[in-house]
């Protein structure tokens, strides 16, 4: 890495975050270790951090929680939780936040900074601009740099992951995206969590659309979605 990432880790378990800080040291990161999520959330707004690892399960202050306040303050931040629960719901509600991965303890150093490259990567592309950033849904503007919905006046902020779903979506317009397709090009995996995720994004997709009759997702069976305009 030219220029250090600065990464905002949020864990509680003392052995673990400082195992965790250690190996991102390591590995180059200047990674800044919280042990709950209310000390997380000051740092956070002291520094610069380009993307936080939060522990969901935490004292004085869920990942949860921290992510929802995280993301009023900056909508981009990339988030990764991390948790000890192998949970439908739990996995549901981090997505709904806006998180861009999770990882289920136990799992290996290898994995986590893995994850970690694919969402810099990801981000770091879309900040060069290396595709259309510009498109037209209806009387809806999609700027895929800024995350944002534009109609009129009215502007909707999207998260990270929406933003690269509907991106997915407007490149194949009028085309059926495979899901396994989407699955891997955005969250890397395409197991069943991932999936049910997925089906959560395009319902928040549908959402920010409904106003615009013009514009459809709609879900082609067994093969993935298509956007209609």
């Amino acid at each position: 890495m030219d220029q250090k990432v600065k990464l905002l880790l949020a864990e509680d378990d003392e052995n673990l975050g400082l195992l965790l800080k250690e190996y991102l040291l390591a590995k180059g990161y200047d990674a800044t270790l919280y042990p709950d999520g209310d000390a997380a959330f000051k740092g956070f707004m002291k520094n610069h951090y380009d993307i936080c690892v939060l522990d969901i399960m935490m004292p004085k202050k869920d990942g949860f929680t921290l992510a929802k306040e995280m993301r009023m303050v900056n909508g981009e931040i990339p988030i990764i939780f991390l948790t000890a629960k192998n949970l439908k719901d739990d996995v549901i509600e981090g997505f709904r936040l806006g998180a861009d991965d999770y990882i289920t303890k136990p799992f290996s150093m290898e994995e986590l900074i893995f994850r970690i490259e694919a969402i810099l990567r990801r981000t770091s592309q879309d900040a060069q601009g290396v595709s259309q950033q510009i498109y037209k849904l209806g009387h809806y503007t999609f700027d895929t740099l800024k995350q944002t919905l534009t109609n009129g006046e009215d502007v909707v902020k999207l998260t990270t992951k929406e933003a690269e779903l509907l991106k997915l979506l407007c490149q194949n317009a009028n085309k059926v995206l495979e899901r396994n397709f989407a699955l891997k090009s955005i969250w890397i995996d395409d197991n069943y969590f991932n999936a049910r995720s997925m089906d959560v994004y395009i319902t928040k997709l549908r959402k920010h659309l409904k106003d615009e009759p013009t514009v459809e997702i709609i879900n082609v069976h067994g093969k993935g979605y298509k956007l209609i305009l």
